[in-house]
């Protein structure tokens, strides 16, 4: 099902994503990932409870609370001020992204688990990294306690789990079976 255009609902959980425009890259250096994530503090943490997210060159991924019902519109300013501040930068033109941001709602645990680390493993299924916590531009690190970072609230996946070494086994025991889940909850 296409859920482009459903309602952003404060309180429920959601799956928010978009790649380069094209399919380009959104990212070109290190300091633009952090300036990313810099733009995500400032333009969406009234409106975003961030649980996981991962950046990726030409795409990202985030897992998200909604706080209000005001996140289509943060969501557009954000993208909107990355897209301008990279194009000067590089002294580019047009657009960065492909249209607005897609989003999936998450209607149970499962999925939100799932999601979680289909989201932490992104760069490692895109062969970028033998390991998602060599991938410093995802909040994996956070969740197992490598690194204390302000913006993932890990808590929420986390506490289905006993410890931080539990959510990692889980993560490492990713199979395929567990990719055609999460791919068929996603892109249905």
């Amino acid at each position: 099902m296409h859920q482009d255009n459903i309602p952003l609902i404060t309180g429920h959980y959601y799956y928010l994503y978009n790649r380069g425009n094209n399919r380009g890259q959104i990212f070109f250096e290190p300091k633009n990932y952090h300036f990313f994530l810099q733009r995500i503090h400032e333009y969406l943490s009234r409106d975003l409870l961030i649980i996981a997210y991962a950046l990726i060159l030409n795409h990202y991924h985030l897992l998200v609370q909604a706080l209000t019902n005001n996140v289509s519109h943060a969501m557009q300013l954000f993208g909107i001020s990355y897209t301008k501040a990279i194009n000067k930068h590089y002294g580019r033109v047009g657009a960065r992204f492909q249209g607005s941001f897609r989003r999936k709602l998450i209607d149970t645990d499962a999925y939100l688990l799932h999601l979680s680390r289909y989201i932490h493993l992104n760069p490692v299924e895109g062969e970028l990294v033998k390991r998602p916590e060599d991938w410093e531009y995802s909040s994996y690190r956070d969740y197992i306690g490598v690194r204390n970072g302000k913006l993932p609230k890990s808590d929420i996946v986390l506490s289905q789990f006993d410890n931080q070494e539990d959510y990692r086994k889980f993560v490492e025991a990713y199979q395929s079976r567990d990719k055609k889940y999460i791919e068929n909850l996603l892109f249905d």
